[in-house]
């Protein structure tokens, strides 16, 4: 096995010995995760507008590459199609920036239906498992996902407000910890 840079051969254990000497800083790096996901559950509408703008202004990047790759299309219909394509997309990120909450609400109200949607499918999956599987924790799990869409669902608009920063907020926190965990495990031992 070749490594990344260079021809050297490296093995697992020879990164994770390379890993140990920045063990200090990648515990620093989850203290970051963790004091921005804190922050992010401090405030979770100002998050959600955050993250929305974020999200917007990927879209509005994702429009403008769209348009420019309209140009090396060879036929007018799918030169045609990329720009509207690409026009969709910059719409988007625009709308994202112009109406930050707005655009969390419509997320919401997608995110909540995409997660009925998916513990339903989950509940079904596991009750065409096999016996003898391990079908009740696909079940149990189809069901939390169900209920955790149709509470945001019960709740919307207003879910719109905190739900997306919540979400942020708590990804961060668990990045954050996996990061500390993982830099401590790595921290040489005397």
């Amino acid at each position: 096995m070749t490594g990344i840079i260079g021809n050297s051969p490296r093995g697992l254990g020879s990164a994770i010995h390379e890993l140990r000497g920045k063990w200090g800083w990648i515990v620093a790096l989850g203290v970051v995760f963790v004091i921005s996901g804190a922050i992010a559950l401090g405030s979770v509408i100002l998050a959600t507008a955050v993250s929305v703008v974020y999200v917007g202004f990927m879209m509005l990047l994702a429009g403008v590459a769209e348009i420019f790759s309209a140009f090396q299309m060879k036929t007018w219909g799918k030169f045609f199609l990329w720009i509207l394509l690409g026009l969709i997309y910059a719409l988007a990120g625009f709308f994202a920036f112009e109406n930050p909450l707005l655009v969390a609400g419509v997320l919401t109200l997608f995110l909540g239906a995409a997660l009925v949607a998916s513990g339903i499918l989950r509940i079904y999956l596991a009750f065409q498992m096999q016996e003898g599987t391990r079908w009740g924790w696909v079940a149990f799990s189809g069901v939390i996902t169900a209920l955790l869409g149709l509470m945001i669902l019960a709740h919307w608009p207003v879910s719109g407000l905190y739900v997306l920063g919540t979400f942020l907020g708590v990804d961060l926190l668990f990045t954050g910890f996996s990061w500390i965990n993982f830099g401590l495990a790595l921290k040489p031992r005397a």
